[in-house]
């Protein structure tokens, strides 16, 4: 892939200051996965477009498209693989692989897995290679480590997190890390034990954290690469405030600050992170509602930009992408815009690697809709496209396509 000296430089600035021990190589691959550096990639490029769904009605598993952000275009490609209720995606960082948590079964199958496909670098098509047990019940989570070699997944119904070797060929080996939660918080109806909702692996890659919203705690974990092991830090969890549920997670580009959305309580909360403990030091709670709002809604994704200057979340029941501004030298954030994500129940949303675009997909009206994002303000306006090929969405991902 030919790489502007201009943007170069810029990655290797940012690799420099937040991510020392990763390769140069190993950087920009990842950059160009899950968005790290604000307009690292070259517009001219497309993109494959992989949507995780749940299979309860009308949709079959994960589908697949191609964008172009230098035009706008989003063209349908179809099923890429038929699973039972692949509800979150991720990518390796080498592109060559994804997977697929399967939240729930389907035909006789109890879902409870984590499936492995190949990806194809010219057609996007996903070949299986195989699937191993989440070791526990609702998978709805996952991350991987920055060397590719450690999966780690979050299973919401029993509320455990396990950690899975990837092994060279893009399969998955069975569990090597596992921790099951205890407990639970106020709410009678859903705490009423744990139910582990995000794992996030630090920029530095030395700790998984994981989000709680039975228990109300943010577990901390080191992550031991040798065994893919999950060992608990010296401060092994923080509590949050009863009742809020904590949801997901998202570190700033610095790796210094982390943000975390409650869904039960419609909150937003930006701590300080140690980076040699794995600590956390909440600065600031703030909600992710536009003022005045008075209705029943949840909180759901959240995800910092690439030049690390906005915050976004979703919201559903106010079915609202909120957008926040970051001070640049405190990770304190502000309310810029409330947008209506012109659908409902926005499960999930991705901005795109180049910066430009936030796909939002709407769980409940089987629809993606996609905005422009303004780059001085992180403010959204329509696009003008909706998409309606995949059928309950909940998870978006990008894999660079052959360049155009």
């Amino acid at each position: 892939m030919n790489f502007p000296k201009k943007q170069f430089r810029r990655l290797a600035t940012l690799k420099k200051a937040c991510f020392p021990k990763t390769s140069a190589a190993l950087f920009i691959s990842l950059a160009l996965v899950s968005g790290v550096g604000a307009n690292a990639a070259p517009r001219g490029n497309s993109y494959f477009v992989y949507v995780g769904t749940y299979t309860h009605h009308a949709s079959k598993g994960i589908y697949l498209y191609r964008f172009s952000p230098s035009t706008g275009e989003v063209r349908p490609l179809g099923l890429a693989a038929e699973t039972a209720s692949p509800a979150w995606l991720i990518v390796h960082p080498s592109h060559r692989f994804l997977y697929a948590a399967n939240e729930y079964g389907g035909q006789g199958e109890a879902g409870n897995t984590i499936t492995a496909y190949a990806s194809n670098a010219q057609t996007g098509r996903l070949t299986f290679l195989n699937k191993v047990s989440s070791k526990g019940v609702g998978p709805c989570h996952l991350a991987i480590d920055k060397t590719g070699a450690i999966l780690v997944a979050a299973n919401f119904g029993s509320g455990s997190v396990a950690a899975f070797p990837i092994h060279r060929d893009g399969t998955l080996g069975e569990a090597s890390g596992f921790d099951q939660h205890h407990g639970s918080s106020v709410d009678p109806l859903r705490q009423a034990g744990p139910h582990a909702h995000c794992v996030v692996i630090s920029p530095d890659n030395r700790f998984v954290l994981a989000a709680d919203i039975g228990l109300d705690r943010i577990f901390v974990y080191r992550l031991n690469l040798a065994r893919g092991s999950l060992e608990p830090s010296n401060t092994p969890f923080v509590a949050l405030h009863p009742g809020w549920g904590p949801r997901h997670l998202a570190f700033h580009p610095n790796g210094k600050v982390l943000y975390l959305i409650s869904e039960m309580g419609s909150k937003l909360t930006t701590f300080d992170y140690d980076t040699a403990e794995g600590t956390l030091k909440e600065i600031q709670t703030i909600s992710t509602l536009p003022e005045g709002f008075s209705g029943k809604s949840t909180a759901a994704e959240i995800q910092a930009d690439r030049a690390g200057r906005f915050v976004y979340d979703s919201n559903r029941g106010d079915d609202s992408v909120g957008v926040f501004a970051i001070d640049g030298n405190n990770g304190r954030l502000s309310p810029v815009q409330f947008i209506s994500t012109e659908g409902k129940t926005p499960r999930s949303f991705a901005l795109d690697p180049t910066g430009e675009y936030l796909f939002a997909a709407n769980q409940n009206s089987a629809s993606i809709v996609l905005f422009r994002v303004d780059p001085a303000t992180g403010r959204l306006t329509p696009a003008g496209t909706v998409l309606k090929d995949a059928p309950e969405p909940s998870s978006v991902v990008f894999v660079a396509g052959p360049t155009r």
